[in-house]
């Protein structure tokens, strides 16, 4: 049996990176054996008519839904296509409902999604599964061909199978330059996991700062050990020594741009375009990539270059179909079976974020914890809210956990200074409020890390606890994704509650769409 039958690959990392490396070596099998073996090939063919694959684009794509089309038809599966203007998405049909829909037409499914809500697939891997699950139907995979501007999984195993191919296999290290559109091409976005299958990477980014890498998936690369550098231009890059043999182009994706960036759209594309000017800089070894097709008025990577050596995005091309068939029959449970390295596991979260500490022994004098004049002999106090913060924070976060965890009873708060640090913090008193419930201490841990609750009883602490971080946020009204192009945000109106993980210190990521956002940033 394949434990790869009927999973998800939303992002690069659905797949572990020894998962990754099997899916290489098989495509380099399959590609050998189309070459010189037809008979050869037949082992890699699911050959199984009730084979669902779905291919749902509801954005414009040639290369990614051509080559799965292409490649569910060597599967000699039923292929579906759906578009934007040719279905009853057109007419504002639930996503959701739609594949729960199709999922119960074949014995084994697979549905290809592009879609500019990202982390579509991911969502109905939950809510699709379950409902299969209760129908007694087999759960289908999902693969991710391009969400919004998040991922392309599929086009980033492409990539560094071609990257393997042009490195003849060696996956000790690899000097990489990311030319184009970095802030919206969600292909180099990819690379920030797809690149873990080489030991030592180096990355240049070259692009103008306003089309750069996005912060956030720069510190990715850094944790992940790969040594970054910042070019505004070819120009400039091309004037240090130290280049890279493998370029890996994108286009303007003016599509996604605010109208700012599309007036200075000239400009831009000037600082990312190949000009035969560079030609002579050019060395034996290098070889330029790109997702293609190319912008046929304004394309990055010029004509003049396809016949000279450099030329490695035609191959690049090709190797979509191979690796396409290769995922539809790993997803599909026809290969894996003799897979024997780490699987990919979901994440485990644990409840750590609640810890007891020793409360002071002595009585509460009448200057603490107070409702108004009035000490707290009975009830919960919130202590330590945003300490060592400016006043004013501190109160738009004692203001915010009233408002959120609807404490709208007698009551007394305010900002004072530490009795032992002096800096200033936040405390709310609740008399009379004996206890909270899980839901409450997790939102509040969400809202106020750092914060404690003391059980007062008796005007004694009898309890005291400090909260941190909870390692997921889930299952509240109260929290919402701010990324207005993820799955999950109400303007999309699809069932989806909002779901955040616990990334460092002080920030949630989004389940759905990986967008960071620091705890004040997730409610609504």
């Amino acid at each position: 049996m394949s434990s790869f039958r009927g999973r998800t690959i939303q992002v690069v990392n659905d797949l572990s990176l020894d998962e990754q490396l099997y899916l290489y070596e098989q495509t380099r099998k399959l590609k050998h054996a189309l070459a010189t073996d037809l008979a050869g090939a037949e082992q890699f063919r699911v050959n199984d008519s009730d084979l669902g694959v779905y291919l749902i684009f509801l954005e414009d794509s040639t290369r990614t839904r051509e080559s799965f089309r292409n490649a569910a038809k060597f599967h000699r599966a039923k292929v579906n296509e759906f578009g934007l203007a040719g279905s009853s998405f057109a007419k504002s049909e639930s996503i959701t409902d739609t594949v729960k829909m199709l999922a119960g037409y074949s014995r084994n499914s697979v549905f290809i999604m592009r879609t500019p809500h990202e982390g579509t697939c991911r969502w109905l891997e939950d809510v699709v599964g379950r409902y299969c699950e209760s129908h007694g139907i087999a759960p289908p995979a999902f693969i991710n061909g391009g969400d919004g501007r998040h991922e392309h999984p599929t086009q980033e195993f492409l990539d560094e199978f071609s990257f393997l191919e042009a490195l003849n296999w060696d996956r000790s290290h690899i000097h990489l330059a990311l030319v184009g559109d970095l802030l919206h091409g969600r292909t180099v976005h990819s690379k920030v996991n797809g690149l873990r299958v080489f030991g030592e990477v180096e990355v240049d980014m070259v692009a103008p700062l306003s089309i750069t890498m996005p912060l956030h998936y720069a510190r990715q690369m850094e944790n992940h050990g790969f040594r970054l550098r910042w070019f505004e231009s070819i120009e400039e890059y091309l004037s240090q020594e130290h280049v890279a043999p493998l370029w890996y182009f994108t286009r303007l994706q003016l599509e996604r741009m605010g109208e700012k960036l599309r007036d200075r759209a000239a400009s831009l594309r000037e600082a990312v375009t190949f000009g035969r000017w560079f030609i002579p800089r050019l060395s034996e070894r290098m070889r330029f990539f790109h997702p293609l097709p190319r912008h046929r008025e304004t394309p990055v990577i010029p004509p003049f270059l396809d016949q000279l050596a450099v030329n490695a995005w035609d191959e690049q091309a090709m190797n979509g179909y191979y690796t396409r068939i290769i995922q539809i029959a790993l997803l599909a449970g026809h290969l894996g079976a003799d897979f024997r390295g780490e699987a990919q596991r979901p994440p485990r979260f644990s409840d750590d974020f609640v810890e007891e500490t020793q409360p002071r022994s002595r009585l509460k004098d009448d200057y603490d914890y107070k409702i108004g004049i009035k000490p707290v002999a009975d009830g919960i106090v919130i202590d330590h809210i945003a300490v060592g913060e400016e006043p004013q924070t501190i109160w738009d976060q004692v203001n915010k956990i009233r408002r959120t965890l609807g404490l709208n009873c007698v009551s007394s708060h305010g900002v004072f200074a530490s009795e032992q640090t002096g800096r200033h913090k936040g405390l709310i008193s609740l008399p009379g409020i004996t206890e909270f419930d899980e839901r409450i201490i997790k939102m509040l841990g969400a809202i106020a890390p750092g914060c404690t609750l003391n059980l007062i009883r008796g005007r004694r602490v009898e309890r005291k606890f400090r909260l941190r971080m909870p390692p997921r946020v889930y299952n509240l009204e109260e929290i919402c994704c701010k990324n207005p192009d993820c799955i999950s945000h109400p303007r999309h109106a699809e069932p989806v509650i909002a779901e955040f993980y616990r990334s460092g210190d002080e920030n949630f990521v989004c389940r759905y769409c990986e967008t960071p956002h620091s705890f004040n940033e997730i409610w609504s």
